[in-house]
């Protein structure tokens, strides 16, 4: 989903979009910080002229325990903030593998052409794709990276469990654009994926890409 130019439009979109993560994904969702006109410009509610994710970070520190699986909560937890970012908390409804959106893309071309089952996936403005899987899975993606021969670290793969979030479609991320579905929750995908079932072939594009940037800069 696109996030609409018009503000009240945009708003309502999330509003909308967070109501149906809860209500027909059941995933809990937690409104973040916001965007703000200031001085014919937009700037974070978080008061940070330099805020790295602008309008879409958690609010505070006790966002996780806001977060909420009521479609009617979210309804009331927007309409106070209607601008609010989506914070869509891991480790409860599912977990996500992060990568870059370079190798996200080829491991999902690979992955569609070999069937393999796949749930929701992601993108963001700052070039990242999050593969939702099982919660509780993105623990041993550590030890699943390093079986294959690789460190997580460094191939820039990364597993988001408990007490972390993904930035939930149609989030916008300050003027660089906005969060959308590389692969949109749909009843067939319904049935999240084990880690240990995606791990492969997100873990040779991740690290054909590492391969190919130390290649650049030599």
């Amino acid at each position: 989903m696109e996030a609409a130019k018009n503000p009240l439009q945009r708003n309502e979109q999330l509003l909308d979009a967070a109501v149906r993560y809860a209500d027909e994904r059941h995933w809990d969702v937690c409104p973040g910080t916001w965007l703000e006109a200031a001085e014919g410009a937009e700037r974070c509610s978080c008061g940070d002229a330099g805020c790295a994710s602008p309008g879409a970070h958690p609010a505070g520190p006790d966002w996780a325990g806001r977060a909420t699986g009521s479609g009617t909560a979210a309804r009331r937890m927007w309409s106070k903030h209607p601008g609010a970012s989506i914070l869509l908390p891991t480790g409860r409804s599912f977990d996500a593998i992060d990568v870059p959106e370079s190798a996200g893309f080829l491991a999902l071309a690979r992955m569609e052409r070999m069937d393999v089952p796949l749930g929701p996936v992601t993108r963001t403005p700052d070039r990242r794709m999050f593969f939702f899987v099982l919660p509780g899975t993105a623990a041993d993606v550590d030890d699943l990276v390093r079986k294959l021969g690789w460190r997580a670290v460094a191939i820039d793969l990364v597993g988001r469990g408990d007490g972390h979030y993904v930035t939930g479609p149609p989030t916008r991320v300050g003027g660089r654009g906005a969060v959308q579905w590389a692969r949109r929750p749909t009843s067939a995908n319904r049935w999240l994926p084990d880690a240990k079932e995606l791990i492969s072939p997100l873990a040779y594009a991740c690290a054909r890409e590492a391969a190919d940037a130390r290649a650049r800069l030599s």
